[in-house]
């Protein structure tokens, strides 16, 4: 299973609601069927970071090396036209996400075989905040379990931005067990 080369497609790393199984996958679909994006396998974080989910229970994977657990998620090859609709869900221009080198070895493998990847991690403006609002706790996989109460976009208010409910949602105080309404505000 050969890695992208350089000037070809790059290796993306997905761990969220990308994944085979979760809402945004018909975008991979569509970027396979149009021979820009290819499935690579299974395969998970060199390094720990965490992975939390935020408002909407939407998942982010933190640029905190170190801190959380190993990751696991799935790797495609993007062409440079797919890394542009990836970038425009991702919500890169609008200072939701960033895509930041990543290492990452396949499933069963030692952390030694890795590979470099690329993948999206919750914007730097916010990273901090994000970990402590989640009580400096992660994810290693975002499983079905923590998409449990998930909101498609289309499905949320209109009347603030993502980046709105994101300020909105660290600033919060995290809900302890008598306010369970606030889970996924």
């Amino acid at each position: 299973m050969g890695l992208v080369k350089e000037g070809e497609k790059k290796s993306i790393f997905t761990y969220g609601t990308l994944k085979r199984g979760f809402p945004n996958h018909p975008l991979m679909q569509d970027l396979m069927a149009s021979g820009d994006a290819d499935y690579l396998g299974r395969y998970r974080t060199v390094e720990k970071f965490p992975l939390v989910c935020g408002p909407f229970r939407v998942p982010f994977l933190l640029n905190l090396p170190g801190l959380g657990d190993r990751v696991w998620g799935e790797l495609y090859a993007v062409s440079n036209q797919g890394l542009a609709r990836m970038d425009e869900l991702e919500g890169t221009s609008l200072g939701h996400y960033e895509r930041l080198p990543i290492k990452v070895s396949v499933v069963g493998e030692e952390a030694d075989e890795c590979a470099e990847a690329e993948a999206y991690f919750g914007h730097r403006s916010y990273t901090e905040e994000m970990w402590r609002r989640n009580g400096e706790k992660g994810y290693a996989s975002y499983s079905e379990t923590e998409a449990r109460g998930y909101v498609r976009r289309g499905d949320r208010p209109r009347n603030l931005t993502f980046l709105d409910q994101i300020r909105i949602f660290v600033s919060s105080p995290p809900p302890d067990s008598s306010d369970s309404f606030l889970i996924g505000v």
